[in-house]
């Protein structure tokens, strides 16, 4: 008879299968968790690595002979675009100064695919605030040279990171060797983690009595960095060694590098992280990675333990001293001798004041750019896909238009005037292609309201040329012939007598179409016209772009129309470019990531108002600048520039308006306030003294405009409306359209008897015929 079993003995097959089922079960569970961890791992680093903002870039300045720009304004821009002045120019960003000769080394650039512009050394010499000569190491078909164009703002992912991706080829000497000396020596051995490499920088920091070497592997923080959160547990430590591994077993080393110089985080500016070496050599010395010195390196590299802790510009000598370990650390590898070691520790950090990375320069014309290119493209795609975006904008002058309209204001406060809580605009652009070249849409902070784009306010004498312009499109008007300035009735179909009044509150009887615009009667543009007609004027206004939703009313003619800034500047584009219409335009063209051009920007110009009757409106309007109210211009601005404008003032000085140009370049000014109050400043006292101040600091070239065919300039008598001749009374020389050419002579100008005889048998006549 068998020995009856223990209790042991029967269950101890069940826990025996128990185990090697939980053993089986960990097993499976075990490679399952890893398995996920693999296809995290392999999802992200295959795919899209990372979110990167569209960069924003303003155009290239272009050099060449003859440009007028000086010394000190090219200089002006290098240090915009980081350049360094080192004698004799050794590297790309670096430039000379031998008395009125640059010697200047360029960066090369990408402007698009197949369109690299190289690196090349330039000597320009200046004379008489031009460029007077250039020569370039490399040949230039067209004799000019593009600069790099400046980064002036991006469009951010939501996570608010930014990054300027590198390849590892790009990185300078010693970036590598110095991260792996500090950070990793064993990073070319190990799997992903070591055991050793943790108890040697254990043993270094220990004897070394400062913390000279990382424990965790570059690969290790890379995961931390790319795939998990701050969380400070012994499942994260676990799932990062698991993930560090299979990241090494899955890439090459070099990738998994070049992928940690893209991503390591190297400080923060406000709400966005500054990722990458890339951008942080851009952030803390205004530099292309490529440029960067041996302490600059060590700099960056030394703050990959703590960029907060080691922040060069808030902490420098904690900073310094890391850096200097970091090249410690070299020479003690043998990457660098003793005397070079000692020679970069001397060095200053050498880190910038203000950053250029990762900002905003010009906040008003990016928020353009972006509501411009919202109409093409998905947000996501405009903050994530890396997109270029090369824009219009001129740094030199969207300077100048900040500076013009902060210091006007600030001398008209001195001058005793009340300006309290007065805004103000100025835009510009090219006036041949419609190109905006500045954008200031306001003078304080960038608050998210641009009074360029979403200000509507009334624009006053601004509408008077196309009184004017209607009158000579008819061929029965010269700028000779007369009209009455005095008062004036007008009334409107409901029966409201309106009776407008001009300016100084004087009439001034019968004055020439000239005179009337350059000195903006109310009476006599308003009498014109009536004359012509309201739906003559309404034509004219729909022809060159101007919508007036509402049925045509009498004030109409004396700019009762609300306008943003940004239309005025598209209709004065049409009236002072010779009548071709070309629609405004921010943006050149948008590459991808690649610098493939994905769409090209091309304006649309059209000839919408007859060449010489556009001629004769542009004469019309330099005569403003002449003898009319626009004249205190010529008090600062040279008397050989050609320059053609109108001032615009409403109702009780709400706003003030100037709209002219100075060759291409044309410009809007406007002044007021938000809430619509009393500025107490005119057209002249306000818009034209920024504007003025505008151009003064740009020194355009203003030649006179082109004379198209049809034009002729005769000797008209003002009285007769007759072809007069030059020594005869009241002779006046304009140009005239071939459709308004007087036939007849007067008899001063036939050699018969003076003109003002002839004039007054003139006048018995009618008497008689009446």
């Amino acid at each position: 008879m068998s020995k009856p079993r223990s209790l042991w003995q029967r269950i101890q097959p069940a826990i025996v299968l128990l185990m090697m089922l939980v053993a089986l079960i960990t097993l499976v569970g075990g490679g399952a968790y890893v398995m996920h961890l693999n296809d995290i791992v392999r999802e992200k680093f295959e795919g899209k690595r990372w979110a990167i903002p569209a960069k924003v870039f303003a155009r290239p300045l272009v050099l060449q002979v003859g440009l007028p720009v000086s010394l000190s304004e090219v200089k002006s821009e290098l240090s915009a675009l980081n350049y360094r002045e080192l004698t004799g120019a050794p590297t790309p960003g670096t430039y000379s100064q031998v008395n009125e000769t640059l010697y200047l080394h360029t960066r090369g650039f990408a402007f698009a695919e197949q369109q690299r512009v190289p690196a090349q050394v330039l000597r320009l010499q200046f004379s008489d605030q031009r460029i007077s000569s250039l020569a370039s190491t490399l040949p230039s078909a067209n004799g000019s040279v593009q600069l790099e164009p400046m980064v002036i703002g991006g469009i951010y992912p939501s996570q608010n990171e930014d990054r300027v991706l590198i390849q590892l080829k790009e990185a300078p000497p010693h970036l590598v060797d110095a991260l792996i000396a500090t950070e990793d020596q064993r990073f070319y051995h190990h799997i992903g983690i070591s055991v050793r490499g943790i108890m040697r920088a254990v043993w270094v920091n220990f004897t070394s009595g400062a913390v000279r070497q990382g424990g965790s592997t570059l690969t290790q923080q890379l995961v931390k960095n790319f795939y998990l959160t701050d969380e400070r547990s012994l499942r994260r430590k676990v799932n990062e060694a698991l993930m560090a591994m299979l990241l090494e077993w899955h890439y090459e080393k070099n990738e998994i590098l070049e992928t940690y110089l893209n991503e390591v985080n190297l400080g923060q500016q406000g709400s966005r992280s500054v990722n990458g070496f890339g951008l942080a050599a851009q952030y803390y010395f205004g530099q292309p990675i490529a440029e960067l010195s041996l302490p600059q390196v060590a700099l960056l590299v030394g703050m990959v333990k703590g960029p907060s802790y080691y922040n060069p510009r808030r902490q420098p000598e904690r900073a310094r001293e890391r850096r200097n370990i970091v090249l410690d650390n070299l020479y003690r590898e043998g990457f660098i001798s003793a005397p070079i070691r000692d020679q970069a520790m001397r060095m200053p950090l050498g880190v910038i004041a203000k950053p250029t990375a990762a900002s905003n320069v010009y906040p008003d014309f990016l928020d353009l750019v972006r509501r411009q290119l919202r109409e093409s493209y998905q947000p996501e795609d405009l903050s994530s896909q890396g997109l270029q975006i090369f824009t219009t904008l001129d740094p030199r002058m969207q300077n100048a238009a900040e500076r013009a309209l902060a210091s006007t204001i600030e001398r008209l406060r001195g001058q005793g005037r009340s300006l309290t809580k007065v805004e103000g605009v100025v835009v510009a652009a090219d006036n041949q292609t419609g190109e905006l070249r500045a954008l200031v849409g306001g003078s304080g902070t960038f608050t998210g309201y641009n009074r360029a784009i979403d200000a509507s306010r009334q624009v006053g004498s601004l509408l008077k040329p196309l009184i004017y312009l209607t009158a000579l499109g008819t061929g029965q008007y010269t700028w000779a012939s007369p009209v009455d300035d005095g008062p004036v009735d007008v009334v409107s179909d409901g029966g409201k007598l309106w009776q407008p009044q001009n300016y100084d509150q004087q009439s001034h009887g019968t004055v020439t179409l000239q005179s009337a615009l350059a000195h903006s009667y109310n009476q006599a543009s308003v009498r014109l016209g009536m004359t012509l007609g309201l739906p003559a004027f309404m034509q004219t206004l729909q022809q060159v772009g101007v919508k007036v939703d509402s049925k045509p009313y009498p004030s109409l003619l004396l700019g009762a129309l609300n306008q943003t800034p940004m239309q005025v500047l598209q209709l004065y584009q049409t009236l002072l470019s010779g009548g071709v219409r070309a629609p405004l335009q921010s943006i050149v063209a948008v590459l991808d990531a690649q610098g493939r051009p994905l769409q090209q920007f091309v304006s649309e110009r059209q000839q919408i108002i007859d060449p010489a009757d556009a001629y004769l409106l542009h004469y019309g309007m330099q005569q403003v600048m002449r003898q009319g109210t626009g004249a205190p211009a010529y008090q600062r601005l040279p008397s050989t520039w050609v320059l053609a404008g109108k001032t615009g003032t409403t109702n009780d000085m709400r706003d003030s308006w100037f709209a002219g140009s100075a060759g291409r370049t044309l410009a809007v000014v406007w002044l007021g306030r938000d809430d619509n109050q009393p500025i107490g400043l005119s057209g002249g006292t306000g818009a034209l003294p920024v504007w003025v101040e505008f151009m003064h600091r740009l020194q355009p070239v203003a030649p006179m405009p082109a004379m198209p065919e049809g034009v002729t300039w005769p000797w008209i008598d003002v009285a007769t409306g007759r072809l007069s001749a030059e020594t005869c009374s009241g002779a006046l020389r304009v140009p005239v359209s071939a459709k308004a050419l007087p036939a007849e002579q007067t008899p001063c100008a036939s050699g018969g008897v003076p003109a003002f005889i002839d004039s007054m048998v003139d006048g018995v006549l009618n008497l008689f015929r009446r």
